[in-house]
């Protein structure tokens, strides 16, 4: 035994005994494993919270699935195959709620085409400013003027506006490809 953790060679041993309703045994077992679980997950993710949650998930999937234990074949591969599932879980859900909210930053990095964020911010005079502001419908020409002139955040914006976040995300969008086709007519 490392201190007073198990080797890996008697999990398979105190599963058996765990199945069989040795508290003790299951207690220790779980203790032992979980060092080997926050290993496995951390080659999968690199967020400290996300990795304790994801461990704290491959212990509750352990305990539900005790029963499913064969004590002939060794323990470490099947919690493994647990943790590996918990841990592609989390991925998925991170890339969905990433997908589907972004920080006000990110959107704009992603949704506007450079070119026509350029063309903005170098209408240095009032009244390129105004005459470009002026070629968008009075809703865009509201969500760019709040969001890029007075700075204000997606959600405050989205407040004052009376609309969601998401409609104001889609304005913007509109709005910056209004305006890269303005700027690409000029350029011709």
């Amino acid at each position: 035994m490392r201190g007073d953790l198990p080797s890996s060679e008697l999990w398979p041993d105190l599963m058996r005994r765990a199945q069989d309703g040795d508290q003790r045994a299951y207690a220790l077992l779980l203790r032992a494993l979980v060092p080997a679980v926050r290993a496995c997950v951390r080659r999968r993710l690199f967020d400290e919270a996300s990795v304790e949650d994801v461990v704290q998930d491959t212990l509750l999937s352990i305990h539900r699935l005790r029963h499913t234990y064969d004590p002939g074949r060794p323990l470490l591969p099947w919690a493994v195959a647990i943790a590996s599932a918990r841990a592609i879980d989390m991925l998925r859900k991170q890339g969905r709620s990433r997908d589907r909210e972004m920080s006000g930053d990110m959107m704009l990095a992603e949704v506007a085409d450079g070119g026509a964020m350029a063309a903005m911010e170098a209408a240095g005079t009032g009244q390129e400013l105004g005459r470009l502001l002026g070629l968008l419908p009075e809703r865009q020409r509201m969500v760019v003027e709040m969001v890029k002139l007075r700075e204000m955040s997606l959600d405050d914006a989205a407040g004052e506006s009376r609309l969601s976040v998401p409609a104001i995300k889609s304005l913007l969008h509109r709005a910056y490809a209004k305006l890269k086709d303005v700027g690409t007519q000029t350029d011709e």
